[in-house]
């Protein structure tokens, strides 16, 4: 077996494998998943589900089926990465999972296919179901105690219409999530589910916990008095032709003080632009230069839409701050489910600062995966950390 860190949360198990091939890596995120059990406790019997993290170097159609296989009775569910958020860190070409005790979570989960096609009626009636079907599972169970994990396929391009459906679904449960990712290849991302992998879908993970929690969103940008006017595009395929009237290219890099010839993800993770939304401003990354000059964006893109040029505060800083803040409003944290978007990571390597992001989420307890998208409450965000900080049981609420 590989050597990776073996831990537990208050309420979850995490387990982690960075083992060549996807049937080892299974049966290694398996073994570990058994050994945090009590003893002769199963899996089907402990867990409420286990969530995978893939990085997309695994077959990921392969490790479905063998993680099914390893734990039989286990609801298993997740998606690929573009880096995975480990025990020891940042990490690549590995898989990290969250295994959720029935002692302290009830999950409710949705997938939904054919996200080309995706209806937001109907897609409000499932998650209304979904929300539903989780409040009527335990007497116990309100709503003020339940958070959602949405996961969904990187490259849709429907991220904002989903977004849409869930928040007019699940009234005031917060959700927060990350889209899927393929290791920068843009080519193909897939949801895990049942023992099978879908494209072109989303899961929704609806979770009840007596466990204190908070969502949470870091960013380490701010707006400057640079703007530009989105005045030529293809909205449906999230596609800026013009800024300002001008090529887009040649205007974003003329705007952000780089050679067009230099234009590739870095720069764009260390040059986003922002758009204002009820008074506060979330980042609108770019994906890629095309071959005609045009932009594509992770997130949607309207003509008349005005960009913010952003000016970046220290990452680090901003990342601490975030904890810290968690920390003052729930208490001790005990884990940190995170969405953390993969061109933040690109930025901290270019600043040269990726090992001291990495040790701060090691030391803070980090699960989850870079993104290409993040999703905080009713907006899809870029180049943002989101998530769900966990944390510890009240002594009274102590299982026996």
């Amino acid at each position: 077996m590989s050597e990776r860190v073996v831990d537990r949360a208050e309420g979850v198990v995490i387990a982690s494998s960075g083992a060549v091939g996807a049937e080892r890596a299974a049966r290694e995120i398996a073994a570990q998943v058994v050994a945090q059990l009590a003893p002769g406790e199963t899996p089907a019997e402990a867990l409420a589900g286990l969530v995978c993290f893939v990085c997309a170097c695994y077959d990921a159609a392969l490790f479905a089926a063998e993680i099914e296989t390893a734990l039989p009775g286990v609801e298993i569910y997740g998606c690929t990465t573009a880096g995975e958020l480990a025990p020891e860190g940042w990490t690549s070409n590995s898989i990290v999972a969250l295994g959720f005790l029935r002692r302290d979570f009830t999950l409710a989960a949705q997938l939904v296919e054919d996200l080309s096609h995706f209806s937001v009626e109907a897609g409000r009636a499932a998650f209304t179901e979904t929300r539903d079907a989780l409040i009527a599972s335990n007497p116990r169970i309100e709503p003020e105690h339940c958070f959602g994990l949405l996961l969904i396929d990187g490259l849709c391009r429907r991220e904002e219409a989903v977004i849409s459906a869930l928040y007019s679904a699940l009234d005031e449960i917060p959700v927060v999530g990350g889209s899927a990712g393929d290791s920068l290849s843009f080519d193909k991302t897939f949801m895990i589910s049942g023992g099978k992998v879908h494209r072109d879908a989303a899961l929704l993970l609806l979770f009840h916990t007596d466990l204190r929690f908070a969502p949470f969103k870091c960013d380490y940008f701010e707006p400057t008095q640079n703007k530009m006017v989105v005045t030529d595009a293809d909205t449906e395929a999230r596609i800026v032709r013009e800024l300002n009237a001008e090529p887009a290219a040649t205007e974003y890099a003329r705007a952000v003080g780089v050679m067009e010839s230099k234009l590739e993800p870095s720069s764009f993770a260390s040059h986003p632009v922002l758009v204002g939304v009820g008074g506060q401003y979330y980042a609108r990354s770019i994906q890629k230069v095309n071959p005609d000059g045009s932009l594509s964006f992770f997130c949607a893109i309207d003509e008349g839409l005005v960009l913010t040029v952003a000016r970046p505060r220290d990452p680090y800083e901003s990342t601490l701050a975030t904890f810290e803040s968690m920390e003052e409003q729930i208490g001790p944290v005990s884990l940190y489910i995170g969405f953390d978007c993969v061109l933040r990571r690109l930025d901290a390597e270019r600043r040269q600062i990726s090992r001291r992001l990495s040790e701060l989420y090691r030391a803070r307890k980090v699960i989850g995966f870079n993104t290409y998208g993040e999703q905080f409450r009713s907006m899809h965000v870029n180049q943002t950390f989101t998530g769900i900080a966990l944390g510890k049981r009240d002594r009274g609420d102590a299982a026996e």
